[in-house]
């Protein structure tokens, strides 16, 4: 494809090329206090990959969202002329989706996790560390489900994904259209994490496939109505939550949101998640 208008979104927490003593890879991260210690460098960034890869294919825009760190190692006068580089957090209720709008070809995601409650990685979260778990229509929900689902709501496809393996089995039964890298594989506690220089490769490769495709089918039926369920930590936040418009407290941990219109949902997280 040419002419390509896209968006990389990285979650830090999980990113592919990180290699700094002594973890050796944000891939291989099982505590947020080694997330604490990790200071980025320059040359440890994997997102220049993409943009030259995509300049080659005739890219005419790309936006890179990053998240959750502070990412000082991206060098924007370094990347070509036609990046755009959105760093930190906006405020809007689309939260990690702020960059993406409906002039976009497609959305990238890189460095993403499985989601709350879920054994598939040791710091396994939905946005927050407050829930216990985050459903939609019933389905536990990761940041790639919260995220694709606002993707396929503004008619922009999810080209590919990294993450660890649990996840990527996880996009798969979302659709088995998006390409996908598993970098690790969550085991209780722990995570056996694949070499860089194979993984790398593999992104390299499936990315190039990604873009290849008639990515039409990459989107899915967004559902007529959405039941949103979040189980705190706390019970207090579930009756803080409970005072959102729409918004019930089922019993002392949970509340219930319910509505036909996606961007509510998100609004809705906004607020009480």
């Amino acid at each position: 494809m040419n002419g390509l208008a896209l968006v990389v979104n990285e979650d830090c927490e999980y990113e592919e090329p990180i290699e700094i003593e002594p973890y050796y890879g944000i891939r291989g991260l099982v505590s947020w206090e080694m997330a604490d210690d990790i200071k980025l460098t320059e040359d440890a960034d994997k997102a220049e990959w993409y943009i030259t890869n995509l300049e080659v294919d005739g890219t005419q825009e790309l936006e890179i969202k990053v998240d959750d760190f502070d990412r000082t190692n991206l060098i924007l006068k370094e990347l070509p002329d036609y990046v755009k580089l959105h760093r930190g957090w906006q405020g809007c209720p689309c939260s990690m989706m702020a960059s993406l709008d409906n002039t976009f070809d497609a959305v990238m995601f890189i460095g993403y996790h499985s989601p709350a409650s879920s054994e598939g990685n040791p710091l396994s979260h939905t946005m927050n560390l407050r829930n216990q778990y985050v459903k939609i229509n019933g389905v536990l929900a990761s940041e790639f489900h919260i995220n694709a689902l606002y993707a396929n709501y503004l008619g922009v496809p999810v080209a590919f994904l990294s993450g660890d393996e649990n996840l990527t089995n996880i996009v798969k039964e979302f659709n088995p259209n998006i390409e996908t890298v598993a970098t690790k594989t969550g085991v209780h506690g722990a995570v056996v994490s694949r070499h860089p220089n194979i993984t790398n490769q593999e992104i390299e490769d499936k990315v190039k496939i990604a873009l290849s495709k008639d990515l039409k089918n990459n989107l899915v039926e967004m559902p007529k109505s959405f039941t949103v369920e979040i189980q705190y930590k706390k019970f207090n936040d579930a009756y803080n939550a409970s005072f959102f418009p729409g918004c019930k407290q089922v019993n002392s941990d949970t509340v219930v949101f319910e509505t036909n219109n996606y961007y509510e949902v998100v609004r809705a997280l906004k607020f009480i998640l």
